[in-house]
């Protein structure tokens, strides 16, 4: 069943490339290749960067009290955040890319910000989240979701409730820096949407991953919310 579900999701994403697989490099101009396009078509499909926020977006945005507050909504550039986010990340490990249909920034946290079988999020790591949350705390007309991937080893069940508590573990770490509850979700999607290959060390170094979606709140949402 599982295999046939990744087949499904796959043929889908292939129809949805064309839409998805380029995004604007915000440092030049340019478009490239998003590497998280690249790697959905080998393994599982780009449905669950493609779809809608988690928890739908209307609802959340009232639950975070975006725009609410005296002097209503302020302007956001995701272009800006997404070059210093770049910048402060660099040379971590940490890849920070426009989501594939460039709606929202996608910062994927790699392997090494957990230790095997641990939730426990790495040093090395915590320091790098504490540059993600001021930029959060910076640009506050976001939403979050936090979403945690892991590799096939294992049975599946244990997999989905590891990158559960994973990402729970990335969401809380930026709460106590700071970032406000009210706009973050958490979703573990275990092991069903690889990047990589995962018959190869390699493969599956890449596939056990935190991602965190940024998703811009603009004028015209918060008018439609409230």
């Amino acid at each position: 069943m599982k295999k046939s579900r990744i087949i499904v999701a796959a043929v889908a994403s292939v129809s949805l490339l064309s839409l998805g697989a380029c995004v604007t490099d915000p440092n030049t101009g340019e478009q490239k290749i998003s590497r998280t396009a690249i790697g959905g078509v080998g393994g599982a499909g780009l449905g669950y960067l493609l779809g809608g926020l988690i928890g739908g977006k209307t609802a959340r945005i009232v639950g975070a009290g975006i725009g609410a507050a005296a002097g209503g909504y302020v302007g956001y550039n995701m272009d800006q955040q997404i070059r210093e986010l770049d910048e402060a990340t660099a040379g971590t490990g940490v890849d920070v890319t426009e989501t594939p249909e460039g709606d929202g920034i996608l910062v994927n946290l790699p392997d090494v910000t957990f230790a095997v079988d641990s939730t426990a999020i790495s040093p090395q790591m915590r320091a790098v989240l504490d540059d993600v949350a001021n930029s959060m705390i910076q640009y506050p007309n976001s939403l979050i979701d936090v979403m945690g991937h892991t590799d096939s080893t294992g049975s599946e069940q244990y997999n989905l409730d590891l990158s559960r508590r994973r990402a729970e573990a990335v969401a809380n770490f930026l709460v106590s820096r700071g970032v406000s509850r009210a706009r973050i979700e958490t979703l573990g999607y275990g092991e069903n949407y690889p990047i990589a290959d995962n018959s190869t060390e390699a493969g599956r170094s890449q596939n056990r991953r935190v991602e965190i979606r940024i998703t811009p709140v603009t004028e015209a949402d918060v008018n439609a919310a409230y």
